[in-house]
């Protein structure tokens, strides 16, 4: 199983920002995990041929949580491939889907009162970004170890914390963790994802106690990059940072 990282490369508020996507591929299947945000087909395409990849040959996409801009294009990519299937854990299949309301939207509507004035204005542009992603079916879910069938080798890591529903991936022959948001790259080293939005911070540190188990030698961060040193010691440095409080 051959893991690409596709660099993605995008302003953001007036800053030049990059998201970190994978595509799992082998002689049969090739598999996007997340999409970005809404708008970023063209983007995605783009880093796909540097790799010799295209959309057109995807056969799945994962979706390791329904954040904006790890379901944002989603629906896009799927109206245009619709032969493409979708996979998520079993609960964020119902986030994907429509069926519940996304937990950041119900975080972002309850922080909404308590915002200083100054951001309350970027506050509602946050929600109503996050009600108008489209729902998109969810074609089958993945519990926690589970090895699917057409990704032999790829184990699914239930990390969630960041969010309900969260996902890594651990690809194990090449011994490559896709962490998705479970940790990211900040100064050079790894950390939890926006703690102070993380809506369970217990459970996040649990989910960074079970990366730190797996024998990695490799990790993808959705939000830095990627992290081939030091990763077992970092990941119990963190532990400790949070549980020392």
């Amino acid at each position: 199983m051959t893991v690409s990282v596709l660099e993605i490369k995008y302003n953001y508020a007036g800053k030049a920002n990059t998201l970190y996507l994978t595509v799992l591929h082998n002689s049969k299947e090739v598999v996007l995990v997340d999409c970005g945000y809404p708008g970023f087909m063209p983007l995605i395409e783009a880093a796909m041929h540097q790799h010799g990849l295209s959309l057109a040959q995807l056969t799945g996409i994962i979706i390791t949580h329904a954040d904006i801009d790890h379901v944002g294009g989603l629906f896009e990519i799927k109206e245009k491939y619709p032969h493409i299937k979708v996979y998520s854990s079993a609960l964020g299949k119902s986030y994907i889907n429509g069926k519940e309301k996304s937990p950041r939207l119900v975080q972002a509507e309850q922080m909404q009162p308590t915002l200083p004035e100054d951001k309350k204005e970027w506050g509602l542009q946050f929600m109503a970004a996050l009600k108008a992603i489209p729902p998109v079916p969810v074609d089958g879910v993945f519990e926690d170890n589970d090895e699917p069938f057409f990704l032999p080798g790829v184990q699914i890591i239930y990390t969630p914390g960041h969010m309900p529903g969260h996902i890594s991936l651990y690809v194990k022959e090449s011994k490559t963790c896709i962490a998705a948001d479970a940790v990211v790259v900040e100064n050079g080293v790894l950390e939890i994802g926006n703690p102070q939005f993380t809506l369970d911070i217990q459970q996040a540190i649990a989910s960074v106690k079970k990366l730190e188990a797996l024998d990695i030698e490799k990790m993808v961060c959705y939000h830095g990059g990627v992290v081939e040193k030091g990763i077992k010691r970092q990941l119990r440095k963190l532990v400790e940072k949070y549980e020392r409080g």
